[in-house]
């Protein structure tokens, strides 16, 4: 099999190590001889520690596509629109199958891309988009096949989880500790992407469509990053038992599906509370195998490179499967729920003034609202300054909580936006 890769960064340079590494490892496995025989790359030049000798080099890598000496097409170019999905769908309509580690291609444009692919016959394969080295595509589409999925939900992007992490270990604030994982390669320079939410999300859209056989809806995920999870709020967690993890979370209700990228409390003696750094995690819980732990590297050289080449061999070994696990033409558009109508437990740290007639103010407010109180907590007492008042609630629909809080933010004795995270039930 004739394998042309665009893309040759961190990953691509990981995958030809592997094919020269294991090649005849590999060929034994498939049943085929795996040959890179096209690259393309943004500096010709450069020296990547590997050898292109013998490749034919592409300046645009859509022209790939047509290349009569390439039969499969690997993306490893990144982004939603632009080249990367040009030489997608320029591929899939030549009749080849394509290999992509896009999370936000798929997450965007996966619907319309696995049409491309089922009407020619062909694959798209996409493992080292969600989760790196984890095999949870593998394992929703095939692994799984023969449950109905009633929830998944994980650790989707290792850089939050190593920022919560070192905050837990060191008391460290957000800004400082991403200074120190940037330092690290951890981070990008520009972290927006994973802080903000936005990396875990694509992620979560495409374990959704896996899970519950609904087109891929990016648009439909609440997204809340990072950035205001405070020290105070990780020590607060502790001292109820909880840990701070940035969950992506998709489940299917009465009313549809809750699709969910948000910080999260959960109970120290849970799997996901223990996954630490880098790492990733997912949970798939089905009707018939109940709960199933995934856990590995999200991310790097060698884990998203080694879900590449598994792709790769599936199809070499010609072993297919639609790409979200049904045909695009059996998928059921099922509404998407509104974070509003949640129904959860909630933390609440607020700023006030510790003054007299406080408390009762507070609670007349949640009890407007028909949100019961399970524990409060305040610490420190000064009438000059704001100290925190801290509580978690039992179960109530998130509007309500969303509502009271707008109301407490008003009272003259509260300083600040009132903080609110949501408590996993796992």
């Amino acid at each position: 099999m004739k394998i042309g890769v665009a893309g040759i960064g961190t990953v691509g340079v990981g995958v030809i190590k592997i094919l020269e590494q294991h090649g005849q490892l590999l060929s034994d496995r498939c049943g085929q001889d795996l040959e890179i025989t096209a690259v393309s790359g943004r500096d010709r030049r450069k020296d990547r520690g590997v050898s292109l000798d013998g490749m034919t080099w592409y300046d645009n890598a859509v022209d790939m596509a047509s290349d009569p000496n390439v039969d499969l097409v690997v993306e490893l170019i990144g982004g939603s629109d632009g080249v990367a999905n040009d030489l997608c769908r320029a591929a899939l309509k030549a009749g080849k199958s394509v290999v992509t580690a896009n999370k936000a291609l798929i997450a965007v444009h996966g619907t319309e891309l696995a049409t491309l692919a089922e009407d020619k016959g062909i694959s798209l394969n996409y493992e080292a988009a969600v989760a790196g080295g984890i095999p949870i595509v593998k394992a929703m589409r095939e692994g799984l096949a023969g449950n109905a999925i009633s929830r998944v939900y994980g650790i989707l992007n290792g850089t939050c989880n190593y920022i919560l992490t070192e905050m837990e270990e060191t008391g460290g604030d957000f800004d400082a500790i991403l200074s120190d994982a940037q330092a690290l390669g951890y981070a990008e320079a520009d972290p927006s992407f994973d802080v903000d939410g936005v990396d875990a999300a694509h992620k979560l859209a495409i374990l959704t469509s896996l899970a519950f056989g609904t087109p891929v809806d990016f648009d439909s995920v609440y997204i809340e990053g990072i950035r205001e999870i405070s020290a105070l709020d990780i020590a607060f967690a502790k001292e109820f038992g909880f840990r701070i993890r940035l969950l992506g979370v998709a489940r299917k209700t009465e009313k549809g599906i809750e699709q969910r990228v948000h910080p999260c409390m959960v109970k120290k003696d849970t799997p996901i509370a223990n996954v630490s750094g880098v790492f990733n995690a997912v949970v798939a819980e089905g009707d018939f195998v109940d709960n199933t732990v995934y856990e590995g590297r999200g991310a790097g050289e060698g884990p998203t490179a080694s879900a590449v080449v598994a792709d790769i061999m599936d199809i070499a070994a010609g072993r297919t499967c639609p790409t979200f696990g049904i045909p695009v033409r059996k998928m059921i558009d099922i509404p998407k729920v509104a974070v509003e109508e949640h129904v959860g437990c909630y933390y609440v740290r607020l700023n006030v003034f510790d003054r007299p007639g406080v408390i009762a103010d507070i609670s007349a407010v949640f009890r407007d609202e028909e949100i019961s109180i399970e524990s409060l907590l305040q610490r420190g007492r000064s009438p000059e300054e704001a100290v925190s008042v801290v509580l978690t609630t039992h179960e109530v629909k998130e509007a309500a909580i969303v509502k009271a809080l707008a109301k407490i933010e008003k009272f003259d004795h509260s300083v600040g936006t009132p903080r609110m995270i949501r408590i996993a039930k796992l």
